[in-house]
């Protein structure tokens, strides 16, 4: 049996974390998030990077988990770039709590820390660590007064909003 380092071990399990002072949203009602949402904003990663009109659409798998289906348009290559992967709950469905992998049994935390809970129209989303962040919305576009108030709230929270990248879905 071979020994998987513990470094390793360490690594996978810091993947699925939450970043300091963040907290998942509770009473998450998954088949409310479900379906297509834009992404308003963004801190930058290689696997998004020159990419617009990104959307991300969320939908039910037979095994109980969720599909993720992410999708954006690269100017420089003319095409269009899709990502498909799977999340599941980390402590149950009604935390906005999930681990998502797009790269076989690789999970990162997929944790919405702010939402429309009334309407689910806009989220806060973040990953593992405060060097990824986003800003979902059910539309193309948001008021400048959300956009303000949820850029103050990531950055209440750490994050470097001074980074992100707002996304053109002309």
């Amino acid at each position: 049996m071979r020994k998987i380092p513990i470094v390793l071990i360490f690594f996978l399990i810091g993947c699925v974390g939450i970043p300091e002072n963040v907290k998942p949203v509770d009473q998450f009602k998954l088949e409310k998030y479900l379906g297509q949402w834009y992404e308003i904003a963004r801190l930058d990663h290689s696997f998004e990077r020159g990419l617009t009109r990104v959307t991300a659409n969320y939908s039910l798998r037979d095994d109980c988990g969720v599909r993720v289906l992410n999708r954006g348009y690269s100017e420089k290559e003319k095409k269009w770039k899709e990502a498909e992967g799977k999340g599941y709950f980390v402590h149950g469905p009604d935390m906005g709590y999930l681990k998502v992998s797009f790269f076989g049994p690789f999970y990162g935390s997929y944790i919405v820390f702010d939402l429309d809970h009334e309407n689910y129209q806009y989220s806060l989303v973040c990953g593992p660590d405060k060097s990824y962040l986003w800003i979902l919305a059910r539309s193309p576009e948001i008021s400048r007064d959300l956009k303000n108030t949820l850029v103050a709230k990531a950055a209440a929270l750490g994050f470097d909003t001074s980074k992100l990248i707002f996304v053109d879905h002309r």
